[in-house]
């Protein structure tokens, strides 16, 4: 080693040594946000799916990955539950991408409804239903996934899963019958949709494709990595692999930040303000653009629909951290672990 390389590394080492501190700074505030809210027993389980209704509701996870694939985890970040509405954004934008934004807009409107994930409204003027998030919205969504057949229409869909998580997927077969025989409510729509011309004549088909995409076995962690996956513009930050065309990130993140949280969307970006989705089996994704992705996993839900302490998970990390959007300074915790560093006279960074 040269004289002349020792002030690099030396510089190194010192660079390397505070973002040991700095991770081990943001595990210790994952850790004290997990054990804070472990104790909180507001909420019910989702108990209209009779399969969801049978899960330990302690249950309790966070876990932060970064656009540079660092990941942070506490709780019970391996354990499976099955993503529901979470998957809306990503079929959404698998929608995109085998489409094109025109077509899919011809069926599925961008605008917040105020009403529930539920709701049986169309838009009076378009007869679309009002965003991709919705119910209705995803099913229409559904609808556009193309296909020779169900199984392959499944085998894409979940594949696009693959690629966001970075790993091997399969769906979960009891909740996909619960949900088949149980989704009366969802059926309506699709019948009302069908009449409107928003849907085509295999809707039985794209139903079922529907409820096995909701039905898709996920971790606290996965959800984490395709927040990240979305953050880092498309491409898994882990595995390197594109899961979603980047054109179409800046689409899917507009309309999961406008309305992913249903009627709630006003209060959650007033209060958290990201990019934000929940599912009724507990989890939640929440997207900070450019630098990281959370997932929370909680099965007990509040009246909206969402996490009872995912959404407190992720006002408090907002708060702490400075990851809402419209603030106007991050917390140097996230600011000195994900900015970029280049060493004086050296290309390299930590």
């Amino acid at each position: 080693m040269g004289i002349t390389d020792r002030p690099i590394d030396d510089e190194l080492d010192g660079l390397l040594a505070k973002t040991r501190d700095r991770v081990s700074a943001i595990h210790d505030v994952l850790a004290g946000i997990l054990e804070r809210y472990s104790g909180l027993d507001e909420g019910e389980l989702a108990s209209y799916i009779p399969e969801l209704a049978r899960v330990d509701p302690a249950l309790f996870s966070i876990s932060m990955v970064t656009a540079d694939g660092r990941s942070f985890d506490v709780g019970d970040h391996n354990a499976s539950f099955t993503i529901q509405s979470v998957s809306k954004p990503f079929v959404y934008g698998m929608a995109l991408a085998d489409h094109g934004l025109d077509a899919v807009m011809a069926r599925v409107g961008v605008e917040p409804s105020g009403d529930a994930f539920n709701s049986v409204l169309l838009d009076e003027e378009s007869n679309r239903p009002f965003n991709p998030m919705v119910n209705a919205g995803a099913i229409a969504t559904t609808d556009l996934i193309t296909g020779v057949d169900l199984s392959e229409r499944t085998r894409r869909l979940t594949g696009m899963m693959e690629r966001y998580c970075g790993r091997e997927l399969r769906v979960d077969n009891a909740v996909f019958m619960s949900e088949r025989a149980t989704g009366h409510r969802n059926r309506a729509m699709a019948n009302l949709m069908l009449a409107t011309g928003m849907v085509g004549p295999g809707i039985d088909e794209s139903l079922d494709l529907y409820f096995q995409q909701c039905s898709v076995l996920v971790t606290g962690h996965d959800l984490a990595v395709m927040g990240a996956t979305l953050a880092n513009g498309g491409v898994n930050p882990v595995t390197g692999v594109e899961a979603i065309p980047a054109e179409h990130v800046k689409h899917v993140l507009s309309v999961i930040g406008t309305c992913g949280m249903y009627d709630y969307a006003g209060g959650w970006s007033f209060r958290v303000g990201l990019p934000a989705k929940s599912g009724v089996s507990g989890g939640l994704v929440a997207i900070v653009p450019g630098r990281l992705g959370i997932g929370v996993y909680s099965p007990l839900l509040d009246a909206h629909g969402h996490s009872v302490r995912g959404v407190r998970v992720c006002e408090d990390l907002s708060d702490r951290l400075g990851l809402h959007l419209m603030e106007p300074r991050r917390s140097d915790l996230i600011t000195d672990l994900l900015a970029p560093r280049r060493l004086s006279g050296n290309s390299r960074s930590d």
